[in-house]
């Protein structure tokens, strides 16, 4: 019995190691000297007020709960993420039969396009990609406060695919 637990341990040990040693490792691939972040304010195209700064702001947080930048002002930073938001789009999902025409579930999207420049060698390491972020909500009587809600989930969406994406550049 107790060959086998020092089996399954050695074991274990092993595969974390070569692992480690192949394609995936727990530290990251982010050399240490572009480990700092900053956001400015998204450009905001879109006819829903405020979207680009709910954005950016979901988009620092996330950085921040992630944990391998160092988020950073403006012209301070080795990374900086630009961003505009191009459009939105509503679509109703389902409506309410009930009362006439009342919508009672909608699609919210936003098409926007973030550039990743890498300020200390002065290069764009991602120019203008093309994110596409979506999120359902339903509305009662208070359409604009559901969508202002929402607004902030579909910022969620929009800054998980970012920071994976910086994540995984080619360092």
């Amino acid at each position: 019995m107790r060959f086998l637990a020092v089996s399954c341990w050695l074991l274990a040990v092993g595969m974390v190691l070569s692992g480690c040693s192949s394609s995936y490792c727990w530290r990251s691939k982010v050399p240490e000297e572009m480990r700092t972040v900053s956001v400015p304010t998204f450009r905001n195209e879109s006819n829903v007020n405020e979207l680009g700064s709910v954005a950016t702001r979901q988009l620092l947080r996330e950085f921040q709960r992630e944990g391998t930048f160092g988020i950073r002002q403006v012209g301070g930073s080795a990374l900086e993420i630009q961003g505009v938001i191009k459009s939105t789009s509503l679509h109703m999902t389902a409506y309410d039969r009930r009362i006439y025409g009342r919508i009672s579930a909608s699609e919210f999207s936003a098409e926007v396009e973030i550039s990743v420049i890498d300020k200390r060698n002065r290069k764009v390491l991602v120019d203008n990609r093309r994110y596409w972020a979506r999120t359902t909500f339903t509305s009662g009587q208070d359409r604009s406060t559901a969508m202002r809600d929402a607004s902030g989930r579909l910022a969620d969406d929009l800054a998980r695919q970012v920071v994976n994406d910086v994540l995984n550049l080619k360092w």
